[in-house]
């Protein structure tokens, strides 16, 4: 049987009230399990996503994101449920922004690449393992989110992102994320965003070094910082071992999260540049 989703006004008044004194007679010090909330949307012949949208309703905190309380807000955590991210690129950096934002409970998530795993990404890249060698990278992470957050929806877009296509995967996100190797499609992503009206979070890495930057829709900063420069990164020299990856990704998934929550992102119009060899971090106006 098809789960009927909950309509504008919860369903009839009858049926919504039931489904909240059932949460509530579930919940324990304010959070719920996501196997009572399961057992709700069964019950009552529902979606799980309209059962998880009446719990934050309910001021419930679900019990999978009790460790950022006092971070986020049910409220925030709401927000984030409701929000949606385009990840452009799933290596090195995407695949650790994927799990991030899906872990901290993004409601929907485009994920954007056209290559398979191979073997010489086992060392950094998030959801390579040796027996997803020579699968497309988007398969590979849209099954293994499911596992971590089944109220997350992945849209996964086996492609590239390039000109003929831009404009259909950006529609209807509220953040871009720049997990791109290529400089040449990194200003398309950046002057995309920017006719688009989107928010664009910047990170690229190459051995010890990283940088991170945010680009509002008024702003040039990073077309400005990729405009004219050879497309072939200083990874191409540097190569990427794993901790890289790891921390630019968790900076932009940060940075992220402030724009989600409507504050103002601290890198907007700055380039932090990171060198983890000297740990020195440094950051420049543009």
């Amino acid at each position: 049987m098809t789960a009927k989703p909950l309509n504008d006004s919860g369903m009839d008044n009858a049926s919504d009230s039931r489904i909240r004194q059932y949460l509530l007679m579930n919940s324990q010090q304010g959070s719920i399990s996501i196997e009572a909330e399961k057992r709700c949307a069964e019950i009552f012949n529902v979606s799980l996503k309209d059962i998880r949208e009446t719990v934050f309703n309910l001021g419930i905190m679900p019990m999978c994101y009790l460790r950022n309380m006092n971070t986020i807000s049910v409220q925030e955590q709401h927000g984030l449920f409701k929000s949606s991210v385009a990840v452009i690129g799933c290596g090195g950096l995407g695949g650790y922004i994927v799990s991030h934002l899906a872990r901290l409970g993004v409601g929907n998530i485009k994920i954007v690449d056209g290559d398979v795993f191979e073997e010489h990404n086992l060392n950094r890249q998030m959801f390579c393992g040796v027996d997803c060698i020579g699968k497309n990278k988007v398969d590979v992470i849209f099954n293994e989110v499911k596992n971590i957050n089944p109220l997350t929806t992945i849209i996964p877009i086996n492609e590239r992102f390039n000109q003929s296509n831009c404009d259909e995967i950006l529609k209807d996100v509220d953040v871009v994320a720049d997990a791109l190797d290529s400089i040449k499609t990194r200003l398309l992503l950046a002057k995309s965003c920017k006719r688009l009206g989107l928010p664009l979070v910047h990170g690229s890495i190459g051995g010890w070094y990283g940088q991170v930057s945010v680009q509002y829709p008024e702003d040039d900063n990073l077309i400005s910082l990729f405009d004219g420069r050879d497309d072939k990164g200083i990874e191409q020299d540097l190569g990427n071992p794993s901790f890289t990856p790891a921390l630019v990704s968790s900076i932009q998934v940060a940075e992220i999260i402030k724009i989600l929550h409507g504050k103002r992102p601290t890198l907007r119009q700055k380039l932090l540049a990171i060198d983890l060899y000297d740990m020195r971090f440094n950051t420049l106006e543009f």
